[in-house]
């Protein structure tokens, strides 16, 4: 009866809200010219062609025409996809963050097209130019829900060039079709089109987006119909060589070593939707250093992928279980390991393979088999590291996923224990989205089996969230079990029954300067199954928002908090400090402010504070950012992040600092130069990445990257290396 029920419901939730915008539409004419990719629309074909206009404001309001209308026009041809667009505005003070290629849209003046070529409102490519023809590319998938669906690390080769008329701006594009997936003989795609104009701070989309949508939901487009039947989708086998030359210093262990590696990666394309990615001794060296986190918290933080082999369809992989709480596949793990003293360090891949990608309409398989290295000094095992995902798409844009996750060495080590030989994780999840996305929802079981462990080991959750103009809720539930296990997953803590359920009222007054504000309620409150089920944390937060209408953003916040130490836990990690007692509960509150101008500004600042109790002391923090914009080829920031935690004796107090400067210079759009610091007393580290970039033909970049780290307590040299990395793209 509970099964009948359980499934009743999903299928009803699935149908809520079904309702959709008239539909808008047009026609891609088919013609036999090559057009000059040079940013002036003056081909004849471009006349008489068809394409999206009677753009609708987004942003402030969504409910009247932009006032800076956008005309676009798109053709095709037997090889490429061509876009010629115009986009109005009131003067000629265009802005764009850098000349550097993949810019985040938000913070310049851009147009961005987005094609959901199988027509099922989940995943999506997206292009994007802005006036000074600087390009960007990304894949959306989860239906374009939110930012973790958005991933702007994919790169494809393609063309295009704006030029600028004053109050206006042409872009003309030229995009492969091979960039694409499709079908062979299909007549029509689900397309969207947004725009950023800061002159006026007008957002615009051609599809109207309901305000309280995200702006690239999936939910919301029109159609694109072919004049004729689009032939086979085959794109180029692409081979892609590194040499990376290195010399570095370990001046803790006074060792010096010369090296060079050779390695690569080639992508494969398998009937019109699925790719091979194989990769053979890959490079993921330190040409982007990741940032470092002041962490006060008892668990371990998420860093998000930067490494190419791994980003293409990787929701396939990557997005089953709950993100912050149990996510079972979590690529950072593979190449990563932890040496004899617990420090993480680098485990060489030998080499691997990944088949993702559409096997028809309603079906997505995904396949990844990697192999690291042994390391007998460090007591680390050679793994292979295997992940099958299947996905079959029910109802209009939701899918049940289902997972087999194998890490196993596959020979006898010393030091390798039995539990430890391998560990296997198998789930099933569902996804909701409906229609409109107004509801949108997980439900999720998985269980892990590792040598003689197989009772229990559960991980288990369901969310749902209702999203409209005026009223947004949603609920949030995960269950842990203690001896749930998953090396290749980010699980920060087990034995966890948690629930987090949030409340939002929005209200969007019709004069004024202020665009919208809301009202938030927002508990997350956990349980220890194994202590019967104990309350033992809770965060209950308060919160206003306000965004007026120059896009700034401002907010204050209350927070109650409770913890209840089972262990016993150092927030400022101190050598040899004394830790908070275990076995003890905490009581504290604190109040926060946060304020953040329109990043857009050419000076712009962000920054937010909380001052309260913390545990059985106090706390104040402040995290903030500045940036100023020599607009278009150099951006200057700092961000400092402030934590002064004051114990009572005889437990630690500290003065945590993080403060990094940036430099970054573009050159032109393919030359650039950036330089990071990073200094924190915590880590007792001051680290320095600069590094030049040289992208002498499409994809391809030749890097000189200069790593120098410092013990900062007693200022004394602690790793230092300068890389040669050169990396080629080829298309056979």
């Amino acid at each position: 009866m509970t099964g009948k029920f359980f499934a009743f419901f999903l299928l009803l939730i699935s149908f809520l809200s079904f309702g959709q915008n008239s539909n808008k539409s047009f026609t891609v004419k088919q013609i036999s010219e090559t057009p000059i990719i040079d940013g002036v629309l003056d081909e004849a074909f471009w006349e008489t062609a068809d394409g999206p206009h009677d753009f609708q404001q987004f942003f402030p309001t969504d409910s009247i025409l932009a006032k800076q209308q956008t005309d676009v026009k798109i053709v095709v041809s037997q090889t490429h996809l061509y876009i010629g667009a115009t986009m109005k505005s009131i003067g000629d003070q265009w802005v764009t963050p850098s000349l550097k290629r993949d810019y985040r849209a938000s913070t310049g003046d851009s147009m961005s097209f987005v094609f959901d070529t199988f027509n099922d409102g989940t995943n999506a490519f997206m292009f994007g130019i802005n006036p000074y023809g600087v390009r960007r590319e990304v894949l959306i998938s989860a239906g374009g829900s939110d930012l973790r669906g958005f991933n702007e690390s994919w790169d494809v080769k393609w063309k295009g060039e704006s030029k600028i008329h004053g109050d206006y701006y042409t872009a003309e594009m030229a995009i492969p079709l091979t960039s694409f997936k499709f079908r062979e003989g299909e007549t029509k795609w689900r397309f969207q089109a947004y725009r950023f104009d800061l002159q006026t701070n007008e957002r615009s989309t051609w599809h109207r987006v309901p305000q309280g949508q995200f702006l690239v939901s999936l939910a919301f487009m029109g159609d694109m119909h072919f004049e004729k039947p689009l032939g086979k989708s085959r794109t180029p086998l692409a081979i892609i060589p590194y040499l990376n030359t290195i010399t570095e210093r370990d001046f803790s262990s006074e060792k010096g070593t010369t090296g060079l590696k050779i390695g690569g990666d080639a992508k494969v394309s398998i009937g019109n939707g699925m790719n091979l990615d194989v990769t053979i001794n890959p490079d993921f060296s330190n040409v982007e250093v990741d940032d470092i986190i002041t962490n006060l918290t008892r668990f371990e933080v998420s860093l998000p992928e930067k490494r190419q082999f791994f980003i293409d369809n990787s929701d396939l992989f990557g997005s089953f279980g709950g993100s912050r709480d149990a996510n079972p596949f979590f690529s950072r793990r593979i190449g990563i390991a932890r040496d004899t003293s617990d420090n993480s360090i680098e485990n060489r891949i030998i080499g691997g393979i990944r088949l993702s990608g559409k096997l028809n309409q309603n079906w997505r398989l995904g396949l990844l088999s990697i192999q690291t290295d042994e390391d007998l000094n460090n007591k680390i095992a050679s793994n292979n590291n295997t992940m099958l995902a299947l996905q079959k798409r029910v109802f209009s844009r939701s899918n049940v996923s289902m997972f087999y996750i194998n890490r196993q060495s596959f020979k006898d080590y010393d030091f390798i224990t039995r539990e430890q030989e391998y560990n296997r994780v198998l789930g099933v999840d569902y996804n909701l989205a409906s229609k409109t996305n107004r509801w949108i929802g997980k439900f999720y079981t998985h269980k892990s089996f590792q040598p003689d462990d197989n009772v229990g080991n559960l991980s288990a959750g369901a969310f749902l969230s209702r999203q409209t103009r005026r009223f947004n809720v949603f609920t949030d539930l995960a269950y842990i079990n203690e001896d749930f296990t998953s090396d290749l997953g980010f699980v920060p803590r087990t034995d966890i029954l948690k629930s987090a359920t949030s409340f939002e009222k929005v209200f969007w007054p019709k004069k004024g300067s202020i665009n919208s504000y809301s009202f938030e309620v927002f508990p997350i409150i956990t349980w220890r199954p194994t202590l019967v089920y104990k309350h033992t944390d809770h965060d209950i937060m308060l919160s206003s928002n306000f965004e007026l209408q120059n896009q700034s953003r401002f907010g204050l916040g209350f927070t109650n908090s409770y913890t209840f130490l089972t262990e016993e836990f150092d927030p400022t990690r101190t050598d040899n400090g004394i830790p908070l007692p275990g076995n003890m509960a905490y009581h504290y509150n604190s109040v926060n402010a946060m304020y953040m101008s329109n990043q857009a500004n050419k000076l712009s600042v962000m920054g937010e504070s909380i001052l309260g109790r913390f545990f059985n002391g106090n706390i104040f923090a402040l995290d903030a950012r500045l940036a100023l914009r020599i607009l278009p080829k150099a951006q200057i920031s700092l961000a400092i992040n402030y934590n002064k935690i004051s114990l009572p004796d005889p437990y630690p107090s500290a003065d945590l600092w993080l403060v990094s400067p940036k430099i970054e210079l573009t050159f032109s759009k393919t030359l650039f130069w950036s330089t990071l610091v990073q200094y924190s007393n915590g880590d007792d580290n001051l680290g320095i990445n600069s590094r030049l970039q040289w992208r002498f033909a499409p994809l391809s970049d030749l890097f000189i990257v200069y790593n120098d780290n410092y013990f900062v307590n007693q200022f004394s040299p602690r790793y230092r290396s300068l890389n040669l990395k050169f990396t080629y793209w080829l298309n056979i």
